[in-house]
């Protein structure tokens, strides 16, 4: 196993040129010169490589947010549209064919410029934080002992961290893609766009509350990223010793595909409560009833329970499961090719 971390080798400095001919002594201060030399570009290059080592996985993240939004947007559409109003529907693909013949294909990228915006942000504030994690844990926990390589559970306290930290802002972006993304009319009606959906939440709710709605749902379930990243390496591990031959860049698309696809089946019911009050609990537009009971996280858990049972839990559930895999592989592949994205696992 080797530690966890976004590398960026830089390459050993040039050695110095060697002069013809002059004094005994001129070659010592020469080569003296020489060494301090050495020493001082080593110690730059080892400088420049921790630095990068804490920015890589902030700079990075983005070209991951906009893989996945390119890849995964239409579906997750169709996905926080099952979640928050599914018996309208008669299914994902019943969905997908009324969404395009009711509204056209765009509609397929409904609230786009919010992810965009917000899933480069997004993923470069979690990818950032899971980095640094892990370089903490090595230092103070490891004691950077190169024989003490991070284990799983110090990758699911990295995702853990991660998640927490990216929720503060992760709410405001996925709350207004959800509103969005719920709203059923053709292109031109309804709201403008994201920044005028944000500015009736806060001119209606105040700045706290119309933007952080849904704060400990988010947590709750970006939490889950902490069995994304230790399932990760779990499968990336197996993957290497089942399949020595494979290279790097095959090995991580594959298991961030399935790592994302063992992380959506554990954590989609936290989502789709999640996303259910987001849709319900600020309703927003001029003539917005009043609400006669207040909207909580474990009120439409019960109502989502007592109406549809467990299997309601799970509606939605295909297209983000079909969505997980391309979606999740795609930004890993496009993460490691561009940071060098090493794993612990050998």
């Amino acid at each position: 196993m080797t530690t966890n971390v976004l590398r960026n080798e830089l390459p050993p400095p040039l050695p110095p040129s060697h002069q013809d001919g002059g004094s005994s002594n001129n070659s010592n201060n020469s080569s003296s010169n020489s060494s301090n030399r050495d020493d001082n570009a080593n110690a730059n290059a080892s400088n420049s490589s921790a630095v990068w080592n804490h920015l890589a996985g902030f700079v990075v993240g983005v070209a991951s947010g906009v893989t996945k939004l390119l890849v995964g947007h239409p579906w997750d559409v169709i996905k926080v549209r099952m979640q928050s109003d599914g018996q309208r529907f008669g299914g994902p693909w019943n969905c997908l064919r009324q969404t395009i013949s009711q509204e056209s294909v765009r509609a397929l990228y409904k609230g786009a410029s919010t992810p965009l915006l917000g899933w480069t942000l997004m993923d470069s504030v979690m990818l950032g934080t899971l980095v640094n994690s892990r370089l903490l844990i090595k230092q103070h926990i490891l004691n950077d002992d190169p024989d003490l390589p991070l284990l799983f559970h110090h990758h699911a306290a990295a995702g853990l961290a991660a998640g927490i930290t990216v929720s503060f802002v992760a709410t405001p972006i996925e709350l207004v893609k959800v509103k969005l993304q719920t709203q059923y009319a053709r292109f031109g009606e309804g709201y403008i766009g994201p920044v005028e959906c944000a500015r009736r939440l806060v001119a209606r709710y105040g700045p706290f509350k119309g933007l952080y709605t849904g704060l400990v749902g988010t947590m709750a379930m970006r939490g889950f990223l902490s069995v994304y990243w230790s399932s990760y390496e779990w499968y990336l591990s197996m993957l290497r010793k089942s399949f020595p031959n494979m290279s790097d860049t095959a090995a991580t698309f594959y298991a961030g595909g399935v790592a994302a696809s063992t992380y959506w089946t554990v954590v989609f019911p936290v989502d789709l409560v999640k996303n259910k009050y987001m849709a319900l609990a600020s309703p927003i537009g001029d003539d917005a009833a009043p609400q006669q009971k207040k909207i909580t996280l474990r009120s439409v858990a019960r109502h989502v329970y007592a109406t549809e049972g467990w299997r309601g839990f799970f509606r939605g559930f295909t297209p983000a499961f079909i969505r997980a895999f391309p979606t999740n592989a795609s930004a890993v592949f496009v993460f490691n090719l561009f940071g060098g994205f090493a794993s612990t696992s050998s």
